[in-house]
């Protein structure tokens, strides 16, 4: 992590945990927006933008789905950095299909961090959206710019879909908010958890959420209201990583996706809507995860496993293949 301004160690999973073996996740340190909302005046241009992410990033792919969905793809520029998690934490090297840094020049993340702030104090993390008029962060929390993407950019913005209408974000954030505790980062709590009872807890919260999806969408199309929103997103992000990391690797391995008919159809129909098939690389998930050293310390990435609601991807996505390959 950076320390004011400089990288002070190698790259760890866990920076903060409680006296229970917790697992804490930091919070974002930018939190501007775009347009007349914004603090520092930044404003609606095409081409003035670049979003940085990272494939294996469920919170990354967050901000790419809604991109996609927003029709902004000609508005926003998209640096993908390298999938595996070194001891510099991310890297732009340009090996199996991600960039260079076009705009910076950066080798790594944390170097755009110190470029927006060089006492910077904190994880380098994705996504970042920046500025490249002023040359500077403007936001790094992936709800942030999901809703960015859905009210900023007005009249750029060539989908129709509303992510978040106003008759539905008091439920969409009940439903987000309980999302995120027990399953987008529920599946972290346990992959990282410290102690067997921390562990515990985070999987009983995990498949407590499935169990709740379950129910939801046995009777529903959507998690929240009759179209898809914002929710659907966050729900589909840790869905599509389940079986490729968080079941093995991370220990959620009570029951597998299968159990779950209603939540599994869900995932297939989300696969098959180009937006969200556009945010999968299932090769850069499992190259990332398994690159984890305090997880995986061999660095072996699995073969497995063959996920057939996979096998439509490289269609609906339209430049890839279906299937991962280590």
């Amino acid at each position: 992590m950076l320390v004011n301004g400089k990288w002070a160690e190698k790259w760890q999973p866990v920076q903060q945990s409680d006296a229970d073996g917790r697992f804490i996740r930091q919070h974002s340190g930018f939190r501007d927006r775009i347009g007349p909302d914004s603090a520092k005046g930044f404003a609606v241009e095409a081409g003035r933008y670049q979003l940085y992410v990272a494939y294996i990033c469920p919170w990354a792919s967050r901000t790419l789905i809604a991109l996609h969905l927003k029709g902004l793809e000609n508005a926003i520029d998209v640096c993908a950095v390298d999938p595996r998690l070194g001891d510099q934490g991310w890297a732009f090297t340009g090996r199996d299909d991600s960039d260079l840094d076009p705009v910076n020049g950066a080798s790594y993340m944390h170097e755009i961090y110190t470029l927006a702030d060089p006492t910077h104090t904190g994880r380098a993390t994705v996504p970042v959206l920046w500025d490249k008029k002023t040359r500077t962060i403007v936001n790094n929390e992936s709800s942030d710019i999901v809703r960015i993407f859905d009210k900023d950019f007005g009249a750029l913005a060539t989908g129709d879909v509303d992510l978040c209408p106003p008759e539905l974000q008091k439920e969409i954030d009940a439903v987000n908010e309980r999302l995120y505790m027990s399953f987008n980062n529920g599946v972290y709590r346990a992959g990282f958890a410290g102690t067997q009872k921390a562990y515990e807890e985070a999987v009983a919260d995990v498949f407590a959420s499935l169990d709740w999806m379950e129910g939801r969408l046995a009777r529903a199309d959507w998690l929240v209201g009759d179209r898809l929103t914002e929710t659907d997103i966050r729900a589909f992000v840790t869905l599509v990583r389940f079986e490729l990391a968080y079941y093995s690797l991370f220990k959620c391995n009570l029951r597998p996706l299968s159990a779950y008919p209603a939540v599994r159809a869900y995932l297939v129909r989300l696969l098959a809507i180009p937006a969200f098939a556009a945010s999968v690389r299932p090769d850069h998930i499992k190259a990332g995860y398994y690159s984890i050293k305090a997880l995986n310390p061999t660095g072996i990435v699995p073969v497995g496993p063959e996920l057939d609601y996979l096998e439509a991807l490289g269609a609906a996505r339209g430049d890839r293949p279906a299937r991962s390959a280590a």
